[in-house]
């Protein structure tokens, strides 16, 4: 039987231990295609580059296996996987597995995120995998059987049109309890911007900042990983706030 394509990317890079990881469940699962960042692009969202050409090159090219990197974004990774390498859609787009977590209103600005966001778009079968742990050397031993059963399902089964699937997982330190299937939780960043001078006498600024969660609820994503669960969150790519159109049509807008 033909094997599944997979498509693999991340916002760390492609040297990244997340990614390494992530790539070895996948070539259990299908032929596996990698294309990721030279370069770290935490943060990047859903940007793609438009001022600035795109270079790509090849790192391995075997008859199940083939590895690239690229100097775009994680969402450039897809675009180009799609039209120059793979010249179709793959069966499943993977990305991650991030160094940190991806909870909340992290998805937002999160490059992991915004490449599963992209598979979606295109409705491909795509999740972002993310572990709470910022060490470079971080386990992520305590994934994989789940990785992999979701991966299964996705390849067999597939999503509503336009969705994709946001999976974080608690840091290794004590035995997973299990899998949640979560809401966002409404967090927010407090942040502030650490003023410095370089050695010419100029200002510059560090952004700083620390996390708060409000949102207390026990059907949250936030809730799951403090108590040691895995949170899967669906996601779509409808940003509209269905409930406020009717708020707005009350408005008098007429010019």
């Amino acid at each position: 039987m033909k094997k599944p394509l997979i498509l693999v990317t991340n916002d760390d890079g492609i040297a990244a231990p997340g990614i390494r990881f992530l790539t070895g469940l996948m070539c259990k699962l299908g032929d596996v295609v990698v294309l990721a960042p030279d370069k770290p692009q935490s943060g990047m969202g859903h940007a793609i580059t438009v001022a600035n050409p795109i270079r790509m090159q090849k790192i391995l090219v075997e008859e199940h296996y083939k590895e690239y990197c690229c100097s775009g974004t994680p969402v450039d990774c897809v675009k180009l996987a799609i039209d120059k390498i793979l010249h179709r859609k793959p069966d499943l787009l993977v990305s991650g597995i991030n160094h940190g977590s991806n909870s909340s209103v992290n998805i937002i600005y999160s490059g992991t995120m915004s490449a599963a966001l992209e598979g979606a778009m295109v409705n491909i079968p795509s999740a972002g995998f993310s572990l709470n742990d910022y060490s470079y050397h971080a386990d992520f031993s305590h994934t994989a059987g789940y990785i992999k059963k979701i991966c299964q399902n996705l390849l067999k089964s597939g999503l509503p049109g336009k969705t994709c699937l946001n999976v974080n997982f608690p840091k290794n330190e004590k035995k997973l309890r299990g899998l949640k299937i979560c809401r966002q939780a409404i967090g927010h960043w407090k942040e502030e911007f650490s003023e410095r001078k370089d050695p010419h006498g100029k200002n510059y600024y560090w952004l700083t900042g620390v996390f708060e969660n409000p949102d207390k609820g026990k059907d949250t994503d936030e809730w799951a990983l403090k108590n040691n669960f895995v949170s899967v969150v669906p996601v779509h790519i409808d940003f509209t706030a269905h409930d406020v159109i009717p708020v707005i049509k009350k408005w008098k807008l007429d010019v």
